[in-house]
């Protein structure tokens, strides 16, 4: 019995997905217009106030309120310093992260269980946000639990950290960010209450295997989830194979853990591919606006629920069925022809099985 997967984008208000065996629905999941997320989307923006006092600035990304951004949260690459100054600084991050990662690549030579703080944070949010493979089994564990690394190593791997973080302390906000300075930020936390969105300039791209850090040079490696020795190695070798530039960093999640090194290097190209688009649609905009946006459903879909059982991806409206065709280009190329335009008078999800005959064993909401 065939696998199918139904996009129903007809009204721009909702869409609906489902993955259909037969007459049975595997997956289904909705989203209303009214209530598309913010977190993780990527805006090209324009800084509004620079508050010493707050050490941060407001931020017009096109929200409903302007976005807060904090002074940590903003790259070097954006300070308006002089450029040897600026070469300096990164080198010297660059410079305590090495050394960072040596002491943690010795404990992983041991048992190697734990992680960079900032990777587990990373890959959380990447879960947190439904990414990944959904099974619930991604994500950071309590910081600590199940640590084999030595008491003296730990604390010089901390104390390098903080070393690193206090490098930019040389630095006011006032002093190197101005109004009007275009910044292109990431949305970490949803707008509440009367706050806005926070920030960060530090951007993530979660694949199903892998998150990259397109613009951190010190950060990545393998989710403390993922606790073996021998798969810690077999996935840092992968990694090795990758050849990553020095200004980006990559995290295998735990999705990750069993799957090939052509499997993760497939993730891996797809996340390239995207980081080019984005930084190709960059150029090409005007501050502010949406350069990608993380919560289509249309793309969820595809990244998380597509697999290669499913022989056709039938899309009903004309938008919906370019997203999806232009996605699928960009993740697997060689599944292109797999995506369909339902183009009969019979709405996609009749045509596909009747509502009663429809039986969801699985149902989740965007909404």
């Amino acid at each position: 019995m065939s696998t199918r997967m139904l996009i129903d984008a007809r009204h721009p208000e909702e869409t609906r997905v489902a993955v259909a065996t037969g007459n049975r629905i595997e997956e289904f999941d909705f989203e209303s217009a009214e209530h598309k997320q913010l977190k993780g989307n990527i805006y090209l923006a324009k800084v509004t106030r620079v508050e010493p006092s707050l050490q941060a600035a407001f931020i017009d990304y096109g929200g409903n309120r302007h976005g807060f951004l904090a002074f940590s949260e903003i790259h070097p690459d954006y300070y308006q310093i002089p450029k040897a100054d600026r070469e300096a600084l990164l080198r010297e991050e660059a410079e305590h992260a090495a050394e960072e990662e040596r002491l943690r690549a010795a404990e992983d030579d041991d048992e190697g269980d734990v992680e960079e703080t900032e990777a587990e944070a990373i890959e959380a949010e990447a879960d947190e946000n439904g990414t990944g493979e959904g099974n619930g089994e991604n994500g950071a564990e309590e910081a600590g639990t199940g640590s084999n690394r030595s008491p003296v190593d730990e604390s010089a791997a901390d104390e390098l950290r903080k070393k690193r973080q206090n490098l930019r302390r040389r630095y006011k906000i006032q002093d190197v960010i101005q109004r009007r300075q275009v910044l292109l930020v990431q949305v970490v936390k949803e707008e509440r209450g009367n706050k806005g969105a926070a920030l960060t300039t530090y951007l993530s791209l979660a694949g199903r295997y892998c998150v990259l850090m397109p613009n951190t040079s010190h950060g990545g490696g393998i989710s403390r989830k993922i606790s073996n020795g021998a798969d810690r190695k077999r996935l840092k070798s992968i990694m090795s194979d990758l050849n990553l530039p020095k200004t980006m960093g990559l995290i295998v999640r735990t999705a990750g853990l069993s799957r090939t090194k052509t499997e993760i290097k497939r993730d891996f190209d797809y996340l390239a591919r995207l980081w080019d688009e984005i930084r190709e649609r960059t150029l090409k905009s005007s501050a502010p606006a949406l350069i990608y946006r993380d919560s289509d459903l249309i793309k969820r879909a595809i990244r998380d629920l597509y697999h290669r059982d499913i022989s056709d991806v039938i899309v009903e409206g004309e938008d919906g069925y370019k997203a999806a065709r232009g996605f699928m280009k960009l993740l697997m190329p060689s599944h292109v022809r797999r995506v369909a335009l339902h183009s009969e008078a019979t709405p996609l999800f009749q045509r596909y099985g009747s509502r009663t005959s429809f039986r969801p064993c699985t149902s989740r909401s965007s909404s």
